[in-house]
């Protein structure tokens, strides 16, 4: 039986959910050499340990064994992606999506099933999407790496130890990041129209990831080609000097930026240094992002004055939820359209683009 997923490839992390889910799957972008672990005690969570193996005809290195995730987040050997970095292109990407959706696959089955076998195979057809200055180039070339037949091995993952996944992406419908948030907002699940001003209006959207700031306008529901654009900023840029002046100042080495954004995440601004002593650091955080926070209202006015037309400015994404309560402050009178769980409305989005499309042929 083939499944419907959304699957939004972030640049901070992997978000998949199911149709038919109400739990989503968030898997940070991170990933590290994977060996054989020395176990003292067994994760809780498979989440927790996700430890790989990956066949894929699209990656240039074949049946390499990874770390991804959390499991990766603190291992000294991790890489995160760079602003130099293309999802559509990047094999760090691909391994922790296939990752994912091996795992939102078993996790399916698993619920519905009471025994498995050490072979599993799930089948998708998914709905993801780019950042607008790369949907264009790499739409095609990001949906081909996608379909077709892969292979998940989870090795020590707790409750899925030595267990094998196929994983077959029969369709990728790839669309732009923003706009897809948009379809989700003016849309019930049963894809029905919940909001006719945001559906059929001219809306503006900036939506804030890691690595890229997007400003899709989208007039009924359509891509406005010439007023639509991307910044290569996201929050990531900030995370990064802050990261430094933490360990400047303090001593401290946050071993990635999806740790340091766990702790702004959770309000815990407070870290231990060597010894007994503590220091605030937020501060420091207050600093940077209310310089981005600047920044991106800049942005976001020059929009709004090239396009009068524009009825209103939804701002979502990962950064529009850490970075709301500067936005507002430095948007003055100017107002801005702000949604609850700001990072999944892409997500949410893809998974709806994809029951849309998935009745509909192959040729899109």
């Amino acid at each position: 039986m083939i499944k419907l997923a959304g699957i939004d490839v972030g640049n901070d992390s992997v978000k998949v959910a199911l149709d038919g889910s109400n739990e989503p799957i968030i898997v940070p972008n991170v990933v590290a050499p994977g060996y054989d672990r020395h176990i003292l005690q067994e994760e809780d969570s498979p989440l927790k340990a996700l430890d790989v193996v990956i066949q894929s005809p699209k990656l240039s290195k074949r049946n390499q064994r990874y770390f991804v995730g959390l499991l990766a987040v603190e291992n000294q050997d991790n890489t995160e992606l760079e602003e130099t970095d293309n999802k559509a292109l990047s094999d760090q990407s691909l391994v922790v999506a296939l990752t994912a959706l091996a795992y939102a696959g078993v996790k399916a089955e698993s619920a519905s099933s009471s025994t498995f076998s050490g072979s599993d195979e799930v089948e998708y057809i998914i709905g993801t999407g780019l950042p607008v200055r790369t949907y264009a180039k790499f739409n095609r070339t990001f949906e081909e790496r996608l379909v077709g037949e892969h292979e998940v091995t989870f090795l020590s993952t707790p409750q899925l130890r030595n267990r094998r996944v196929k994983v077959i992406i029969r369709r990728a419908i790839v669309s732009i990041e923003g706009a897809a948030a948009l379809y989700h907002i003016s849309t019930y699940d049963s894809l029905q129209i919940r909001d006719e001003e945001v559906y059929y209006g001219c809306i503006g959207v900036c939506e804030i990831g890691a690595l890229t700031t997007d400003f899709p306008v989208v007039k009924r529901m359509s891509i406005d080609n010439q007023f639509s654009t991307g910044e290569q900023m996201g929050i990531a840029t900030y995370l990064d000097p802050i990261m430094r002046d933490i360990e400047d100042l303090y001593g401290y080495r946050f071993p990635s930026r999806a740790k340091l954004v766990q702790r702004i995440r959770q309000r815990q601004f407070t870290i231990q240094r060597i010894g007994e002593g503590q220091a605030d650091i937020k501060p420091i955080v207050d600093q940077y992002f209310s310089r981005a926070a600047v920044r991106i209202v800049e942005m976001i006015k020059k929009r709004w004055n090239k396009y009068p037309d524009i009825q209103c400015f939804y701002v979502i994404g990962g950064g529009a939820a850490a970075l709301k309560p500067y936005l507002l402050e430095a948007a003055g009178s100017i107002r801005l359209r702000f949604v609850e769980d700001s990072e999944l409305q892409n997500m949410y989005g893809y998974l709806k683009l994809a029951k849309s499309k998935s009745s509909q042929p192959s040729a899109i």
